[in-house]
């Protein structure tokens, strides 16, 4: 599926597309910030040790891992997959692919994990209900529900592993390693394509 197929959606340049993240990052950090100050809970806890971020990186290549099964297998996740891979990397560079990693891995999972879900609950139905909104998050378009629907998915193993281990530091880290692992392999995918 290309952006000639969806005439509703232009492309962006590499400078837009860095910048829509920076953007997005800073609105979803506010959110985040807004709701702490207004609500009666705390941010969920943060630990730094090196097994916490063994097990994210591990979780983060699983979930690509995963997510390369069901690229492979469902043909609408993969064309739905590519839209939105193919309007966000395609304009970026190689370096640009780490910000793609972190931007979007930090701010998402401080917000989602870190805010709402302890807000609606940390409890199976806070995990769904702020999985929904992370994978609506990620819709672009009607056409866009298989993606949204794995973002959803996604989200929920974040919000269960968060809840389980009580350290936000993890799903980030995860979050953070499948998005550039994702995104390195996409452009280098589109590497071979053009040679």
């Amino acid at each position: 599926m290309s952006n000639s197929q969806n005439p509703d959606i232009e492309p962006l340049s590499r400078i837009q597309i860095l910048i829509a993240m920076a953007v997005t990052a800073i609105i979803l950090f506010g959110v985040a910030r807004l709701w702490l100050y207004l609500g009666d809970f705390q941010l969920r806890p943060i630990s730094l040790t090196l097994a916490d971020l063994g097990f994210g990186i591990a979780l983060g290549l699983g979930l690509t891992g995963l997510s390369s099964i069901v690229y492979a297998a469902w043909g609408t996740y993969r064309e739905s997959a590519d839209f939105y891979l193919s309007l966000v990397l395609k304009p970026l560079a190689m370096p640009d692919v780490i910000w793609l990693g972190i931007l979007p891995g930090l701010s998402e999972e401080l917000l989602f994990r870190g805010v709402m879900l302890p807000a609606l609950g940390l409890d199976p139905i806070g995990i769904v209900l702020s999985a929904l909104c992370f994978g609506v998050l990620h819709m672009t378009n009607a056409q866009q529900w298989p993606y949204a629907a794995w973002a959803t998915l996604v989200g929920i193993l974040l919000g269960f592993t968060m809840v389980e281990t009580g350290n936000l530091f993890i799903p980030i880290v995860a979050h953070v390693t499948n998005n550039f692992i994702a995104g390195l392999t996409w452009k280098l995918g589109q590497l071979k394509v053009k040679s």
